[in-house]
C-alpha cells in the first residue's frame, strides 16, 4: 500500500514538474487508476499527501486540481523561494566542492551555448538546463533539508518559470544571470552569490500578473 501510495506521488509530481499537469488542471482520478493499475485507496492517500503539501486543492463540483496560487499566493510563495535560492548560493559559496564547481562551469557552458545556437528558441529545453544549473547549485549547498524545501517550493511556480522562457530575452537574461552567479560562487564570495540568487528568482510585479494570467 505504501509502495503504491509513493509511486502515484511520484507519477503526479512528474507530471508537474515536466508540465503535463499545469496550475489549474485537475487530476484525472480514473485515469490514472487505470495508468497504474492501482486501487482507489493508495490514490487517495497520495492526493491527501500532495494536498498536504500544498501541491493540489480540492475544488467544488471539479475534484483535486494542481494548486493555483492567486496574484497575493504567488508573491508571497516567491518571496520565500528567492529567500531559500538565495541562501543555498551563499552556502554553496562557502562549501563548494571540486566536483561541483566543474558541474557548476559544465551547465553554465551550456546554458550559453543554448542561447548562443537557438535565442529565444527551443524553450522547453533551456528550462531543463535551467533546472540543472539551480539543482547543482542547492546540492552544493550541502543542506539536503534546505534542497527539500527549496524543491516543494519550486513545485508551486515551476510552470511560471516554464512559462518565463516564452518571453523574448528571458532566455539570454537567464544564461547572463547564471554566469554571474556561478562566478560569485566558485570565487568564494557569498553575499554576493546569495544576492544575485536572490535576484535571479525573483519576479517583478507586472511579470507575475502575466503569467499567472497566461494559465487562465
Amino acid at each position: 500500500m505504501a509502495s503504491q501510495t509513493r509511486m502515484v506521488m511520484d507519477t503526479i509530481l512528474t507530471k508537474i514538474d515536466t508540465g503535463t499537469l499545469n496550475p489549474g488542471d485537475v487530476i484525472a482520478e480514473d485515469a490514472l487508476i487505470e495508468e497504474l493499475e492501482i486501487s482507489r485507496t493508495p490514490l487517495r492517500e497520495a492526493l491527501l499527501q500532495l494536498e498536504a503539501h500544498g501541491l493540489v486543492t480540492r475544488q467544488p463540483r471539479k475534484g483535486v486540481v494542481v494548486f493555483k496560487p492567486t496574484l497575493e499566493e504567488f508573491l508571497a510563495i516567491l518571496e520565500v523561494h528567492a529567500k531559500l535560492e538565495g541562501q543555498a548560493a551563499g552556502l554553496a559559496a562557502r562549501r563548494l566542492s571540486p566536483t561541483r564547481r566543474d558541474a557548476l562551469r559544465e551547465v553554465v557552458d551550456k546554458c550559453a551555448a543554448h542561447e548562443a545556437q537557438h535565442g529565444d528558441r527551443n524553450h522547453d529545453a533551456y528550462y531543463q538546463l535551467n533546472l540543472d544549473f539551480h539543482r547543482i547549485v542547492g546540492e552544493a549547498s550541502g543542506n539536503p533539508f534546505l534542497l527539500d524545501m527549496i524543491k516543494s517550493n519550486a513545485r508551486k511556480l515551476m510552470a511560471y518559470y516554464r512559462a518565463r522562457y516564452r518571453t523574448v530575452g528571458a532566455i539570454k537574461a537567464s544564461a547572463l544571470e547564471h554566469a554571474s552567479i556561478a562566478g560569485a560562487i566558485i570565487t568564494r564570495q557569498s553575499d554576493e552569490a546569495e544576492a544575485l540568487m536572490t535576484r535571479h528568482v525573483q519576479f517583478d510585479h507586472v511579470t507575475a500578473m502575466d503569467l499567472l494570467a497566461s494559465f487562465d
